[in-house]
């Protein structure tokens, strides 16, 4: 039996995405933005729960990360489509970074995920 976790979010990513850059690749300028959203929208999912944050994507699906939240040093969110959605890049602790694209309640998400990282450094800081 595994550790059970409580999931906070489960996911793709946001739908006003897919939408905004399919009528952006109605020129020709944007059509790698297009078929960039199209593959997120397919493939791309978001897993974040008390314990780990899990990212699906890659082609087909077929590539998973997952951080635990002692592993994490910060959070960054930047706001896209007129703040319905965003992006966040999580910041290891050895340097390296995952990123979310596309994050529907981003701001409320990266607010989440800064409490679980802070909760983690104050509880390694006590013991």
């Amino acid at each position: 039996m595994g550790i059970r976790e409580d999931v906070y979010y489960e996911g793709g990513p946001h739908v006003g995405d897919l939408i905004l850059n399919c009528l952006l690749g109605l020129t020709v300028v944007c059509l790698p933005l297009t078929v960039g959203a199209i593959v997120r929208a397919i493939w791309l999912r978001y897993r974040i729960t008390d314990r780990r944050i899990s990212v699906t994507g890659g082609w087909m699906g077929r590539d998973r990360s997952d951080v635990i939240y002692s592993e994490m040093a910060s959070v960054v969110a930047v706001p896209r489509g007129l703040g319905s959605w965003g992006d966040m890049v999580v910041t290891l602790k050895d340097g390296s970074r995952l990123e979310l694209r596309a994050m529907p309640k981003f701001r409320e998400v990266a607010n989440y995920i800064s409490e679980r990282i802070a909760a983690k450094a104050s509880k390694k800081a006590s013991t």
